[in-house]
């Protein structure tokens, strides 16, 4: 049984994302975007609000009226209730599906102890004790967060996966062991027949300490010492982990990489032992936050790879990352999706192949000097380009060769430094690769902006004499989307007016981040007729670099 779709609204930094998911989830995303926040609400959905914790504090913006919902959905219902091993939970899960293998579970803020079940679309009320079958059901959910250390899987105890990997196996060991049996008889010999000389000297103590205590409690009249036969839990709890990578030391002495590895090991070999014992046949979700930490990038790949083969078979992996080695290497089944936060506000898009170098452009700090032989590139002014672009390529034009865009912020200083990093970064033999192909694309400069970009391009007249160069009929994109009537947002084309038009405090009105949304809006659902004829500026730079790209 796997998760589906996720819905998650009013939960810390997320007001309101949905998307499917699929065996391998990759989400990447800067620092302080909510990539842990929606780790931390899936949490919520299995194990409801943690000890000491307000709910409160979980809702989003601490806005106590806003609802928390968390919504999973789950296919491969029937076969998951068919590996139950309760038989009286298996009873009132199957009897609750009615047959269908797709359920949608929700949790939410209002009340976090319970969990509401839907088959259909249709809300089922199980009755008394359905939490348990619930629990008993649901994937068994694993989360190894980066504040988790390696002691705190390792180490034994009752409740870790170390501590129940151990008892398991020793418990089946003992069950059938002659040699631990022949132990239990000889500890009795010992210690607990009548005529055993330790008992005897045991008791002769205990009479010798009741002469002593009886001074003070003359009631006392008897103190009696034994030897219980030992519990092998106790005697595990001093077991220690040794690795030998060349140099064998135990595992608290090796670097933070390896016990980082050898922890997610663990887990690992932990959900094999489940499933080969008690739990057989019930599947794992695995969501793991910055599995490559303290990993060089070579363990890194290696690491992805053993997850991926986790996730083949009935598991599910999550994985946060900062690392483009995890997003770089395409693997069957798996879904990149890109965190973003603007405004304060968390948003989780499915990113797709064309997506990628965007992607991983941003993970490896966002320098033209970073990316890896695109076989071209098409500097723009700024955000709203970039938006538009990458839609309508991903549209339209999928099938031309793949080209990075890069923003230049609406500065023709940082063009300029773009083009300076290209040129750099890819010059064999003093001689850029780039120099006679790499495609700009500019506003109509203003009457500020007229003399930076005049003296830019005497600086950089190949670009001119070589086609290289494209400069809009307006002052901004916006001014050059089509002329359509729209609900969302009156009208896609911008006048002047409209750009300039502020509020009274002197703010834009159309911000940034509305410029930003309405290109996204215009990449989406304008025409491939309505891009090449009204954005044709637009069109014909792409053209260019197309025709230039190797």
């Amino acid at each position: 049984m796997q998760i589906t779709r996720i819905k998650i609204e009013n939960f810390r930094s997320i007001k309101a994302s949905e998307f499917i998911t699929t065996d391998f989830n990759i989400f990447v995303g800067q620092n302080n975007c909510g990539k842990t926040n929606f780790f931390e609400a899936v949490e919520f959905f299995f194990n409801g609000v943690g000890r000491g914790t307000n709910v409160n504090d979980l809702k989003f913006k601490r806005v106590a009226t806003n609802e928390i919902l968390v919504e999973i959905e789950f296919s491969g219902a029937v076969n998951g209730a068919n590996n139950m091993q309760h038989v009286a939970n298996k009873t009132k899960i199957e009897t609750a599906l009615d047959g269908s293998d797709k359920v949608v579970f929700q949790r939410t803020s209002t009340n976090p102890t319970k969990r509401t079940m839907f088959v259909n679309g249709i809300m089922v009320t199980p009755g008394t004790g359905f939490d348990a079958a619930l629990n008993d059901f649901l994937p068994k959910f694993e989360y190894i967060s980066t504040k988790q250390y390696y002691d705190a899987v390792a180490k034994y105890s009752k409740t870790t996966p170390i501590g129940i990997m151990l008892s398991g196996v020793l418990n089946t060991i003992l069950q059938s062991n002659q040699q631990y049996r022949q132990f239990q008889e000889k500890f009795i010999e010992l210690f607990e027949h009548d005529d055993s000389e330790i008992k005897a000297e045991f008791e002769t103590i205990g009479e010798k300490v009741k002469l002593h205590l009886e001074k003070q409690f003359p009631d006392t009249t008897k103190v009696k010492f034994e030897v219980s036969a030992p519990i092998f839990d106790d005697l595990l709890k001093s077991f220690s982990t040794s690795i030998d990578d060349g140099v064998e030391t135990s595992a608290e002495e090796k670097g933070d990489g390896m016990q980082r590895a050898l922890m997610l090991a663990i887990i690992q070999a932990y959900a094999d032992f489940r499933k080969e014992n008690d739990d057989l046949g019930k599947s794992f979700l695995f969501f793991i936050d910055e599995a490559e930490l303290h990993l060089h990038p070579t363990a890194q790949r290696n690491l992805k790879n053993v997850l991926h083969l986790l996730s083949q078979d009935t598991d599910q992996v999550f994985i946060n990352t900062h690392s483009s080695v995890f997003v770089a290497d395409n693997c069957e089944n798996q879904s990149i999706l890109k965190v973003e936060k603007t405004s304060g506000e968390t948003e989780i898009i499915i990113s797709s192949d064309l997506d990628k170098p965007y992607v991983i452009f941003e993970l490896l700090g966002g320098s033209p000097s970073d990316l890896l032989l695109p076989k071209n590139f098409l500097i723009v002014e700024g955000q709203s380009e970039f938006e538009l672009l990458t839609r309508v390529i991903k549209r339209f034009y999928s099938d031309r060769p793949a080209i990075q865009i890069v923003k230049a912020n609406g500065d023709i200083d940082q063009a300029e430094r773009s083009i300076n990093a290209i040129e750099k970064v890819y010059s064999p033999l003093n001689t850029s690769i780039y120099q006679n192909k790499l495609i700009m694309m500019l506003d109509q400069p203003s009457a500020q902006t007229s003399g930076g970009v005049q003296a830019f391009r005497q600086t950089y007249r190949h670009l001119d004499e070589n086609s290289q160069i494209f400069i809009l009929h307006l002052r901004d994109i916006e001014q050059c989307y089509s002329d359509q009537v729209c609900a969302t947002y009156t009208n896609w084309r911008k006048t002047q007016a409209d750009l300039d038009e502020t509020n009274l405090r002197g703010e834009k009105i159309i911000t940034g981040r509305k410029k930003r949304q309405l290109a996204k809006h215009v990449g989406e659902n304008i025409t491939q007729e309505q891009f090449e004829n009204d954005l044709n500026v637009c069109y014909s730079a792409l053209n260019r670099c197309w025709s230039l790209a190797f």
